[in-house]
């Protein structure tokens, strides 16, 4: 038997990159998934290919920035399973750049997509994974939050979005006090760089410093991200993963 056979997942920015990885990972696993994000187009062929390995997935379209759609998009989900013991936090958005001259709409949009979409998942789906974990098959549910090494260190040209990963750290840690002896468990996944389409929505000038950066290392991979989240996810009852930390072997920051 699959180690997450009978349970539901739901991901978000499952679109591409870390997302996409994580919900191939989980369905492999066994688990049903609940694929969000605004690109429906891409969702289906992820729903598709994951459908043609013999899983199950729900496409939900949806910004969850907006709170009403973040409340919806776990609506689906219920509606479609009746549960749901696995929550992703992946949607996210790096806008580098110095604090001087900043535009302020990409710190409004770090802290829309980083923070206030997370708290807005989790919120909504927190009564479910309890019911899970009071009376599902593994009687335990996860949340799992992508962060960053932007949420242990803070670097020069990117203030806003170390906030907002540090803000991560922050809510997870608080979270894992308040629900542990329910045995709603929280992992928080740190990765270094990652060959994502993170860098792509960079201002040209900060683009290519990060290309040349990129360049200099072998990068992670989305799939060693959703490896990480795979191992948090299928631990034992007893066993909590709060934080795990990855890095390219060659990066040195």
């Amino acid at each position: 038997m699959r180690p997450l056979e009978g349970t539901v997942a739901l991901v978000t920015g499952a679109s591409s990159g870390i997302g996409e990885a994580t919900a191939r990972a989980l369905a492999d696993d066994g688990a049903a998934v609940a694929l969000v994000a605004r690109r429906g187009d891409r969702l289906e062929a992820l729903a598709a290919s994951i459908g043609d390995a013999g899983g199950e997935a729900l496409v939900v379209e949806a910004d969850i920035t907006d709170r009403a759609a973040a409340d919806a998009a776990v609506a689906a989900a219920i509606a479609r399973w009746g549960r749901l013991d696995i929550l992703v936090n992946n949607a996210g958005v790096m806008l580098l750049g110095p604090i001087a001259d900043a535009p302020l709409e990409e710190w409004d949009r770090m802290l829309e997509i980083n923070l206030r979409a997370v708290l807005s998942m989790t919120h909504a789906v927190l009564p479910h994974l309890l019911a899970a974990a009071e009376l599902g098959p593994r009687r335990v549910a996860d949340l799992v939050n992508i962060s960053s090494t932007a949420g242990r260190q803070v670097k020069r040209g990117s203030a806003v979005y170390n906030l907002t990963k540090h803000g991560v750290g922050a809510f997870s840690e608080s979270f894992r006090q308040e629900f542990s002896r329910r045995h709603l468990r929280v992992g928080v996944v740190e990765p270094g760089a990652v060959r994502t389409e993170l860098r792509d929505h960079l201002r040209p000038e900060i683009r290519a410093v990060q290309a040349e950066r990129m360049a200099a290392m072998e990068a992670l991979e989305p799939s060693d991200v959703a490896d990480a989240v795979r191992y948090i996810v299928t631990r034992p009852r007893h066993q909590m993963i709060n934080e795990l930390l990855l890095r390219p072997t060659e990066q040195d920051d």
